[in-house]
């Protein structure tokens, strides 16, 4: 049986022209496709400054890195990928944890407020899911506490809270284009965008050995090779110009799955958007207490479906293994991950297949409503 799949990324004519244009015409590193890339991508977020990187976690370590965390506390989600934490490990700093709320599956600012100490150095939301944090009470707590606010927009490419893009909002936003991310640009990639002209210079140099500006041979900073090929580039310029097209089309299948699963009892829909916050669905989420058998029975028909993520980082054997964590310390997060299953999104999905992913989840709640055993 044929699969409808969760994810579909993109990768046209348009595209491969613009990457064999770059191969036959570009410098392979540092093209011109690159810095058009880069100030494309800061128009669109409306920030002064974007710096592309060779991955989202790159930019998040180059970020963290440029704001000086070294040697102390950077507070940030355990629901999430496990390179939200990573991240600020790889910038020398210690990952500390507030959970989240089960509204948005973002995290909670009252949290963020108790868990703040002498310590912390910068705070790093997460957009799950495309999903904006409550970043106006972030905002307004970590410039209260002084310390920096590095949004994880790895998940949230067009996102807006409150008429300001996702990864505008703090210090620094940080961007992933991994080819399952609402854009991509063929392969691993990352940008960093930022109003503060300090954090793009840094992370310019960092991303480029430490090498000082204007300079072939004289590096002022203990740096990495952490670049975004031309190739690369000129594929994301592309995909850029249909990112908000894209955007609309996740938004409008999440609402017909809202509308068509909205009465089952047992079945949680994701939070959805208002005036102020609109989301971008980088993955449409529901939680069920059934979710194994659930994913099972849509698996045995032709539906892919993926868990995001089986364990919240805290829990994940490296962080065990390093800080003590053995479960219960943050009790939402634990529910998500027992409890999510992320169904097919994206914009090359007919309404059909949406109407068919839904009618086999009806399926099978009335199935178990009936007590028949799921097959």
């Amino acid at each position: 049986m044929a699969k409808i799949a969760l994810a579909s990324p993109v990768l046209d004519d348009e595209m491969r022209d613009a990457a064999a244009h770059a191969l036959q015409n570009e410098r392979f590193v540092g093209g011109e496709s690159v810095h058009k890339f880069e100030e494309e991508f800061a128009q669109y977020c409306r920030t002064k400054y974007a710096v592309s990187t060779a991955s989202g976690t790159a930019a998040l370590i180059l970020s963290l890195t440029a704001k000086g965390v070294a040697g102390r506390q950077v507070l940030t989600t355990p629901a999430s990928f496990v390179a939200s934490a990573n991240s600020i490990i790889h910038a020398r700093a210690v990952p500390r944890f507030a959970d989240i709320t089960l509204r948005d599956y973002t995290i909670d600012p009252a949290r963020v407020s108790s868990s703040l100490n002498e310590e912390t150095k910068a705070i790093i939301p997460v957009h799950l899911f495309g999903f904006p944090a409550q970043m106006d009470e972030l905002r307004r707590i970590a410039t209260d506490r002084g310390v920096a606010l590095i949004e994880d927009a790895c998940q949230a490419h067009g996102a807006v809270y409150n008429g300001k893009k996702a990864g505008s909002i703090g210090d620094a936003g940080c961007f992933s284009f991994f080819p399952s991310k609402n854009m991509t640009v063929g392969g691993d990639g990352g940008m960093m965008v930022t109003d503060d002209e300090m954090i793009a210079e840094v992370v310019t140099s960092l991303r480029d050995c430490g090498r000082a500006k204007g300079s072939k041979y004289l590096h002022t900073k203990v740096g990495f090779t952490e670049r975004l090929n031309t190739v690369q580039a000129a594929i994301g310029r592309v995909q850029l110009k249909r990112l908000d097209v894209w955007n609309e089309g996740r938004r409008k299948i999440a609402s017909m799955y809202d509308l068509i699963l909205s009465d089952i009892n047992g079945l949680i829909l994701p939070c959805k958007g208002d005036s102020n916050v609109h989301p971008v669905y980088h993955m449409y989420v529901i939680r069920s207490k059934r979710r194994d058998a659930l994913r099972a029975w849509l698996d045995s028909a032709g539906i892919e479906t993926g868990i995001h993520y089986p364990d919240p980082i805290h829990l994940q054997p490296a962080y065990r293994e390093m800080f003590g964590y053995r479960g219960g310390e943050f009790p939402n997060s634990e529910t998500l991950c027992r409890e999510a299953l992320s169904i097919p999104i994206h914009p090359g999905l007919s309404e059909e297949q949406v109407r068919f992913v839904s009618e086999k989840i009806h399926e099978f709640y009335s199935r178990e409503k009936a007590g028949s055993p799921e097959r």
